[in-house]
């Protein structure tokens, strides 16, 4: 029996396609507003016929406030019914049947029916209204695995149903073109996404408008930005959305061993792409083929430069073939190939925030039996610094780890495991677990500290705890009140006081109170002994704490990386090289939001004046060696496992230990725990084990005569 799609008298709404929710990818989901379906006379849940340059099917949903007069699709429903972001398509409700029969042919090249599972994809596939002719993406797969539908029973169209009779046929599909990657599988680069399309999408679909303009459209556009930030999948999504020809080169590809052949095969690749206008040209790893010609040694390089350059300049049909190049090392590319008319724009695509990380955790988990205990926002807290790549590396080892556990228990080959599938879940411990196993891509170079230490886990310092916390929570967390009151938030922060006072502890535990990942280096590792060694990688850490911002960028000792001139120098230069080099840095970060700058010395006086100035290293924080309540809180703290006798006073204690630092009290608590473990493996206590007033007199004693000798 037909089920109608409403009662009332249906009509066609014209709307704008704009992008579905993550959610609703592979489920032929039409989202529209509450006033839009009244309009259309449909209900949550009725099939629509969405009309743009051909017919696609969808299932109407309704879709948050602010998205009237839009309906929301994903990229296989936009190739169905032909239409791009912004475009204009015709909604109206249609009438539907339930699916008997329906036979879907896959649209790679060597698929293997026999490895795809019919009862799962139908699982997924229950719900979602197809015609004969169309393109379903199966949502069992994180990848993008698309089928067209060849055949339904009855024709027309239908919704596939629990008992429908789901099977994968071969070598029958028509000349169906389905989007391997959509705007959709790209998370966290909603900026980029649109700066792109502009440059490409309007130029290859709307020429005219240029031409009405009086000016020249946009020939190039380079992508930078570290590895695994989604250069190359961004390049395929717009390619494929805007439904023009792709040419995929590999910079490396081009280059041949014979004179003139690398130049040729640039030639033939230009030619291809005119001669399939509209075109786009992707070039991956563009600095293998058009390095800095003044700083290249041979002949090949300098060619295939030069060639570039005529080909990109060479170009009649202006805007029917766009040039993409990608690289994260633009710095090596030629000048020439940077100017305008060539690479038009140059788009950065950095490391993901936190936002963004939740954003594409949510595209490579989309098919995972998610258990109720994962939540995605917190594993986006903890995987600072990772790029997209990484959050999938992420995905798939999480995936094996839960696999893992799930053989532990019922191995595959039995029939308990074949029962037991449809529970295996991936749960919150093996997202935790995957984020001890996959190294970070914008951070992997440097350790980065994930310190699990707060303020609470420092005894005393409470003033030097309030500054900071003041200092940073109001400069670099919520920097509101300086700009009311107009001033610029303190650069760098230097804590100065004698050692074993606690200084670099404190910077663990504002990582850990602030939870932000900590960039920890002492000042002699960057030295090197080759000339210009040690500036480079004073460089790069700087370099890699703005990618990884917001951060703590921590110079322990650093008396010893920026002497005063004059100072142990030993008639070398490289301490003012290094000094230009660091103050440089420091000066450029002034329009870096999220990058705290601390530093920690014993010997303050030591330090070059000028990194002390306003604007560098102008807030200190003095650290003095602890008071009698700071000696008793630190004492406390250091004893909060260990079994005391009823004797032992820490206020007694902290009167005698007048003088020690916190690491000297550290140390004494030590000492007295382990003289008790020796005397009482000795026997000469009885059970239970304690520490006695006596063991820490002793040590105490012991310190002090050693220290008077």
């Amino acid at each position: 029996m037909k089920e109608i799609a409403q009662s009332s008298p249906t009509a066609t709404l014209t709307l704008r396609v704009a992008e579905a929710r993550v959610e609703d990818i592979g489920h032929a989901i039409a989202r529209l507003a509450p006033a839009d379906m009244l309009r259309i006379g449909a209900r949550a849940g009725d099939v629509l016929k969405i009309t743009g340059g051909t017919i696609g099917v969808g299932r109407a949903e309704l879709s948050d406030d602010g998205f009237e007069g839009m309906v929301q699709i994903d990229g296989t429903c936009r190739s169905n019914c032909s239409a791009g972001l912004q475009e204009q398509v015709t909604v109206t409700p249609i009438e539907h049947e339930q699916a008997v029969a329906v036979r879907l042919s896959p649209l790679w090249v060597g698929a293997a029916p026999a490895t795809i599972a019919p009862d799962r994809m139908l699982e997924d596939l229950v719900g979602v209204p197809v015609v004969a002719g169309c393109v379903v993406r199966v949502p069992t797969f994180a990848k993008a695995v698309n089928f067209q539908v060849v055949r339904t029973i009855p024709s027309g169209t239908v919704v596939i149903g629990k008992r429908t009779d789901l099977r994968v046929v071969e070598g029958e599909q028509t000349a169906a073109r389905a989007p391997a990657v959509s705007y959709e599988d790209i998370g966290g680069l909603e900026r980029e996404v649109a700066r792109v399309r502009e440059i490409v999408e309007l130029p290859l679909k709307y020429p005219r408008v240029f031409e009405r303009l009086g000016i020249l459209a946009p020939k190039g556009v380079l992508l930078y930005g570290p590895p695994g930030t989604g250069k190359t999948l961004l390049a395929r999504a717009v390619a494929a959305e805007s439904r023009v020809h792709f040419i995929h080169l590999n910079g490396p590809e081009i280059m041949r061993k014979f004179y003139g052949e690398s130049e040729a095969k640039l030639r033939e690749v230009f030619e291809e792409a005119a001669r399939r206008a509209p075109a786009i040209l992707f070039i991956d790893e563009i600095d293998a083929v058009a390095p800095k010609r003044a700083e290249v040694s041979g002949e090949v390089e300098k060619r295939v430069v030069a060639q570039l350059l005529s080909l990109m300049d060479g170009f009649v049909a202006r805007g029917q073939v766009i040039v993409i190049g990608a690289t994260n090392i633009p710095e090596v590319l030629d000048p020439a190939l940077r100017r305008p008319g060539r690479f038009d724009r140059e788009i950065e695509i950095g490391v993901p925030n936190t936002q963004a990380r939740l954003q594409i955790l949510k595209i490579h988990t989309r098919a995972m039996p998610l258990a109720p205990d994962v939540d995605l926002k917190e594993i986006a807290e903890h995987s600072h610094g990772f790029v997209g790549a990484d959050l999938e590396a992420l995905g798939q080892e999480v995936g094996m780890i839960a696999l893992r556990g799930f053989l532990s228990s019922f191995p595959l080959d039995t029939d308990a495991a074949s029962a037991e599938l449809g529970t295996l879940q991936v749960t919150r411990d093996d997202f935790l677990a995957g984020l001890k196993e996959v190294e970070p891509s914008a951070t992997r170079e440097f350790f980065i500290e994930k310190s699990t230490s707060t303020f609470a886990s420092l005894g005393g310092l409470n003033e030097a705890k309030r500054l900071l916390d003041a200092v940073i929570e109001n400069s670099h967390m919520h920097d509101g009140i300086y700009e009311q009151v107009g001033l610029a938030p303190p650069r760098g922060i230097l804590l100065a006081g004698p050692s074993g006072t606690g200084k670099t502890a404190m910077v663990r535990a504002l990582s850990g109170e602030k939870q932000v990942p900590l960039i920890a280096i002492d000042g002699p590792q960057l030295y090197s002994k080759w000339l210009g060694e040690s500036e480079r990688a004073l460089r790069e850490v700087f370099k890699k704490a703005r990618r990884a911002a917001p951060c703590i960028l921590f110079f322990d000792t650093i008396d010893a990386l920026a002497p005063k001139f004059g100072a142990d120098q030993f008639g070398t230069d490289v301490y003012q090289r290094i000094l230009s080099q660091l103050l440089r840095e420091i000066d450029n970060l002034r329009d870096v939001k999220g990058v705290i700058l601390l530093a920690a010395t014993n010997r303050p006086e030591r330090i070059e004046p000028a990194l002390l100035r306003s604007g560098r290293f102008d807030y200190k924080i003095p650290f003095a060696k602890p008071d009698a309540a700071d000696r008793a809180a630190i004492m406390r703290l250091c004893c909060r496992r260990v079994p005391l006798a009823p004797d032992v006073d820490f206020d007694d204690f902290a009167g005698r230990m007048e003088g020690l630092t916190g690491a000297d009290i550290e140390s004494l608590c030590k000492k007295a725990t382990l003289l008790a473990i020796v005397e009482f493996q000795d026997g000469n206590r009885v059970a239970p084990f304690t520490v006695l007033r006596s063991d820490f007199l002793a040590v105490l004693e012991s310190d002090r005569g050693s220290a008077s000798n």
